[in-house]
């Protein structure tokens, strides 16, 4: 029983992340699958699927079978987990994993019993789901055990998660779907909107991660920008401010201020005091926004913290979720 492995999955919308106990995290790839245009053929996976993003032929298309956090598309969603399952298994092929997934705390049960089924006809032999905030404040190292209120704020690709938690439970949580996508899509309406440049998804992400802030700087970074000239109809260059980055994600941003103050606002007023000396804990990869910490303690009074490595604090959370699992099995507010 030894010989099969643990794995600890972040099936995000825009990132695969996996843990397995004993070797940390082994994968960290984009969730996109190239297929061919009736679906039938799963093509490339991961970073090979990135790489034709915008430039497939009619034949093929990429795909997230992950939207919003939950299964988009059931077949691709399995072939991409089978993908890479067998990747991390190896030679042990023989020996079944046992899998713990995290989903957003908002999803339904039947997207619940969708994760399940993916992974198990994936190859696990058995398979487990915890919640996003819970696995996000383990990997965060929050002293989520004590009787005392730890606040957690994920932002993901197409989710951001809020929760406080006490005693291993979380005692209110709320999920919107809008997370790191969104912040993409509005940096591509503002730039049609404003310069009549039409840019792709990967160079609105290219451009948030350059020059992207949520609050306005002194000394603004610069980031280049190549599209399409919607007057000319030709490619143009562009140099963007982080300035104008800012005006552009507003929407997105106030958004995520909202779900948080209305988690604050259900907080019972013990915990709401504990929040108040300990802060807020960002974590996800929308977490590494500059400046996102500074913006979320300026509109809601509450100081802000970005956990260490915060983009793998969900999938190592996981994982450690996974090793601890008997003394998690006890309190069923876990795991489903």
């Amino acid at each position: 029983m030894m010989l099969s492995k643990k794995i600890g999955i972040d099936l995000g919308t825009s990132t695969v992340l996996i843990y397995v106990k004993g070797e940390g995290i082994v994968v960290n790839e984009p969730s996109l699958v190239a297929v061919n245009r009736d679906g039938t053929r799963i093509l490339a996976i991961g970073r090979q699927a990135q790489e034709m993003v915008g430039r497939t032929p009619d034949a093929i298309q990429v795909v997230r079978p992950m939207r919003e956090g939950v299964i988009a598309d059931f077949v691709v969603t399995e072939g991409m987990l089978h993908h890479f399952i067998g990747k991390v298994q190896g030679r042990q092929r023989l020996f079944k994993p046992e899998i713990m997934i995290c989903v957003p705390s908002g999803v339904t049960s039947v997207e619940r019993r969708a994760v399940t089924e993916a992974a198990i006809s994936a190859g696990a032999r058995q398979a487990w789901l915890i919640d996003e905030p819970l696995a996000a404040a383990i990997g965060a190292g929050l002293p989520i055990a004590e009787p005392r209120g730890n606040a957690i704020c994920d932002i993901g690709g197409g989710t951001t998660e809020i929760a406080v938690i006490s005693l291993s439970g979380m005692v209110v949580a709320h999920s919107i779907r809008v997370g790191g996508n969104r912040f993409d899509d509005a940096i591509a309406a503002y730039m049609k909107r404003k310069h009549n440049l039409l840019i792709g998804e990967r160079s609105a992400e290219e451009l948030k991660i350059t020059a992207g802030s949520a609050v306005t700087m002194k000394d603004p970074l610069v980031g280049e920008v190549r599209g399409r000239d919607l007057v000319s109809g030709l490619p143009r260059n562009l140099e963007i401010s982080s300035n104008e980055v800012v005006e552009a994600i507003q929407e997105p941003l106030r958004l995520i201020v909202g779900a948080v103050r209305s988690v604050l606002e259900e907080t019972p007023p013990e915990l709401a005091a504990d929040i108040f000396d300990r802060g807020i804990v960002l974590s996800g990869g929308g977490a590494q926004l500059r400046g996102l910490d500074r913006y979320l303690a300026m509109h809601t009074g509450i100081p802000t913290v970005v956990a260490d490595e915060p983009q793998t604090s969900v999938v190592r959370g996981t994982g450690l979720a996974l090793e601890n699992f008997e003394v998690l099995k006890r309190n069923q507010a876990y795991l489903r």
